[in-house]
C-alpha cells in the first residue's frame, strides 16, 4: 500500500472525530436558541385551558382572565373572585410558554396570577414571522423585570409579588431577581424555583452527555463551550450573561426563597443549586432524590403543601392574611 494511502487511512479517524464534534456543536447550539421539541398550542386549546382554570377545579376557587399589552409583551392577569394579598408571576421553562405553565396557578389558590411568554415567541411561531431566539435568560430576565415594574406601576408592590420558575424559568427568575434587588427598592414577597440550569455552557455540556455518560462524554466540556459560544453569536447575546453564579455573584438576596433540589439532576447541577440557595438570607431547600423537573411527581401532595406553607408565611410577614387552611409546618 502506498504511503499516501496509509496516511489517508490514519487521518480518517481524526477527520471523523472532527466531523462529529462540528456536527454536535451545531446541533446543540441550534437547540439552545430554538428548542426542537417546542411547538405552540393552537389558540383554541389555550383558550379552552384558560376557561377551565377560570371555572376552578381540584380545590382551586377559579377567577377571571384579562390581558394587556406591556411594551410589546402580552401579559395575562388572573384575578381571584375575592381579594388576594398578592400576585404570583409564573415563569415558563425552556420548551414551554404561557399555556403550559398556566396550570401552576392552582398551587396558589389564594393569590392572583400573571403570566406571559418571553419575547412573545409563541405568537411569532403561530404567525410564521421571524422567531426571536431563546437567549437562555439574558433577554428573558429583562422581560421579567419589565413586567414586575409594570405590576408596580399598576399598584402591586414588589413585596407582594411571588416569582415561580422551573428549569429555565428558574434561571430566568433568579437572574431577574438579582437585577431587581440591585435596584435598591427592597425584596419581593418570595421566589419558588426548581432545576435552574447553571449557564448556557453548562446546559449545552449536559445536553451532550445525555441521560447517561456515553463514550464521547470526555468531549462534552469542549463541545458545550463551543456550542454555547455559537448559540450566543446566533442569538445575539453574551454566554457569560447566562451564568447564574456570575450574575448573582456574592450578592445576598433579601427575598425569601423556596428551592426544590433534585439531587439526581443532570441538567441543573445540584452543587450550583446549593451555591445559589446559599445566597439567600432567608431560604428553605427541599432535597428530593429524583431528576430534572420531577420533584412534584416524587413528593406528590407534599410539593403543593410546601408551596402553600411558604406563601402563607411570606404574606403573613408582609401584613397579608391569606385565606384557606392553616399553614402546614
Amino acid at each position: 500500500m502506498r504511503r499516501g494511502a496509509w496516511f489517508a487511512l490514519g487521518l480518517a479517524p481524526i477527520l471523523g472525530l472532527g466531523g462529529f464534534i462540528g456536527w454536535k456543536t451545531r446541533s446543540v447550539a441550534r437547540e439552545l436558541i430554538d428548542p426542537p421539541f417546542y411547538r405552540p398550542q393552537p389558540l383554541a386549546r389555550v383558550e379552552a385551558t384558560y376557561r377551565e382554570l377560570a371555572e376552578g377545579q381540584d380545590g382551586d376557587p377559579g377567577g377571571s382572565w384579562s390581558s394587556e399589552e406591556v411594551g410589546g409583551l402580552q401579559l395575562w392577569r388572573f384575578t381571584r373572585r375575592t381579594a388576594s394579598p398578592g400576585v404570583v408571576l409564573l415563569l415558563h421553562g425552556f420548551g414551554d410558554d404561557r399555556w403550559g405553565t398556566s396550570p401552576a396557578l392552582k398551587w396558589f389558590p389564594n393569590l392572583d396570577a400573571a403570566i406571559f411568554t418571553y419575547r412573545r415567541r409563541d405568537d411569532a411561531m403561530r404567525q410564521g414571522g421571524t422567531i426571536p431566539a431563546v437567549t437562555f435568560g439574558v433577554e428573558e430576565s429583562r422581560d421579567v423585570v419589565r413586567i414586575v415594574h409594570h405590576l408596580e406601576d399598576r399598584g402591586v408592590p414588589r413585596r407582594r409579588i411571588v416569582l415561580l420558575g422551573r428549569s429555565l424559568g428558574a434561571s430566568v427568575g433568579l437572574l431577574a431577581l438579582a437585577d431587581l434587588e440591585r435596584e435598591g427598592k427592597g425584596p419581593m414577597a418570595g421566589i419558588i424555583w426548581e432545576g435552574a440550569p447553571a449557564s448556557s455552557r453548562s446546559f449545552a455540556e449536559r445536553l451532550v452527555r445525555g441521560p447517561q455518560d456515553r463514550w464521547w462524554h470526555v468531549l462534552a466540556p469542549p463541545i458545550g463551550t463551543m456550542a454555547a459560544s455559537l448559540a450566543g453569536r446566533m442569538g445575539g447575546y453574551a454566554p457569560q450573561e447566562t451564568d447564574l453564579l456570575h450574575r448573582v455573584g456574592d450578592f445576598k438576596l433579601a427575598t425569601p426563597s423556596l428551592c426544590f433540589l433534585a439531587t439526581q439532576d443532570r441538567l441543573a447541577p445540584p452543587d450550583v443549586q446549593r451555591s445559589i440557595a446559599a445566597r439567600f438570607q432567608n431560604g428553605r431547600m427541599i432535597e428530593v432524590a429524583t431528576w430534572h423537573l420531577h420533584c412534584a411527581d416524587a413528593l406528590g401532595s407534599d410539593y403543593t403543601r410546601a408551596i402553600r406553607a411558604a406563601v402563607n408565611d411570606w404574606f403573613q410577614d408582609t401584613g397579608g392574611r391569606p385565606r384557606g387552611p392553616h399553614p402546614i409546618p
